[in-house]
């Protein structure tokens, strides 16, 4: 059965790199027979005056235009890369003359890229198949961060446990609250565990933690002596020394922090979450508290950690992370746009992800949030590079 959707699936994709190519094909026809037929039937009026050829000429620069807008409209639908925002910009100067060709030539630019990636990861799922690279000795657990659940129909991860499965790995979800404290979640990991050993007949987990969920990780080997049922754990931009986004929270008066927490509460409560206390785990985040956490709870020595870090280049990476990544970088340094490069940094820590281009990597991108490709980082990849790694480590 998933063989057969993972088929239907990959057959959609060369479907719609068809209709992009296609539409690609179209647009650049109109590009280059636009400026030829409207240059001719002008030169034809001025020398000639008006006559049959010079309108027929004229006329084919109209209908050239009309189907160089409709194309452009269904490229706008098709082309993922463009995302919402760029969609409607690029709707709105369409219909500028000259504006609209220079729109057309950078959508064009973004059809192109997308078709050359997915031909490539089609090709690369091709060749690695059979080769089964993320086929650990034990499962993967892979555990999110705050203000999120595992739901179904929207999940956490985007496209990386698929891309995970199809190369051979054993994925399931930690499924902890949203809004869950430290110990509350690690609780629930605690029991997550022992369904999936007993499921799947294994002795241990590799545990793949983004953000906060590293804390609940951390004390579900520590705390609750889990270390001989976690084979490894990889902290993801997890902040390990706290954020000063959280103490600048906590200077708020009590009430009203207690008021918006309480919000918060009743809002996840609906979405599921047992016993959410925003209050509390909020609070966990701030330096001073996991400064004391890590005193208290040292890694375990039977357990194999590596941590990962990332960086926005600039508020203007991430619309929807710029203001606590301004904030943060007046109140502490550089960070993902909510844990700083330092924060992140843990037992064997594996570096920072970064890329050459303007937007850089943001703490949404790791999780593949957006659901999209980017031109020097691909989220895919990455997590299918670290799973291979732990299967080379016997893990």
């Amino acid at each position: 059965m998933a063989g057969r959707y993972e088929a239907v699936l990959t057959a959609a994709e060369k479907l719609h790199v068809r209709l992009l190519r296609l539409l690609t094909g179209a647009l650049t026809c109109t590009l280059w027979t636009m400026p030829v037929l409207g240059s001719l039937g002008i030169w034809d009026l001025m020398t000639h005056g008006p006559g049959l050829s010079g309108i027929f000429l004229i006329l084919g620069f109209l209908a050239a235009y009309v189907c160089f807008l409709g194309i452009l409209c269904w490229m706008c639908l098709v082309c993922r890369r463009l995302r919402i925002a760029r969609r409607l910009l690029v709707w709105m100067l369409l219909w500028i003359p000259f504006l609209n060709y220079g729109l057309a030539l950078y959508v064009r630019g973004l059809a192109k890229q997308e078709t050359d990636h997915i031909l490539y990861r089609i090709s690369l799922d091709g060749v690695r198949a059979e080769k089964n690279v993320c086929s650990t000795k034990y499962p993967l657990l892979l555990v999110h961060g705050v203000g999120f659940r595992d739901f179904h129909y929207f999940n956490y991860w985007g496209r990386i446990p698929r891309a995970l499965k199809k190369n051979g790995a054993r994925v399931f979800y930690g499924h902890q609250e949203a809004w869950g404290t430290v110990e509350e979640n690690a609780g629930i990991l605690k029991e997550k565990i022992f369904e999936i050993l007993r499921e799947t007949g294994e002795e241990k987990v590799n545990i793949i933690a983004h953000s906060k969920g590293g804390l609940d990780s951390r004390y579900l080997i520590s705390g609750l002596h889990m270390a001989p049922y976690v084979a490894s754990l990889t902290t993801i931009c997890t902040p390990h020394r706290g954020s000063m986004l959280a103490d600048l929270l906590m200077k708020l008066p009590d009430f009203l922090y207690r008021g918006i927490c309480g919000l918060m509460d009743r809002y996840f409560g609906m979405l599921g979450d047992r016993a959410p206390n925003a209050y509390v785990a909020s609070r966990q985040l701030s330096c001073a508290w996991t400064q004391e956490f890590n005193r208290k709870y040292p890694d375990s020595s039977s357990v194999y950690y590596q941590s990962y870090a990332s960086m926005m280049k600039c508020g203007a990476s991430c619309w929807l992370l710029s203001i606590p990544y301004w904030i943060l970088k007046l109140l502490d340094a550089g960070s993902d746009g909510l844990v700083t490069e330092e924060s992140a940094r843990w037992t064997n820590f594996r570096g920072t992800l970064k890329n050459t281009y303007l937007r850089g990597i943001s703490h949404g991108d790791m999780i593949d949030l957006a659901r999209e490709d980017y031109k020097g980082f691909d989220v895919i990849e990455f997590y299918i590079h670290l799973a291979g790694e732990l299967k080379e480590r016997g893990l």
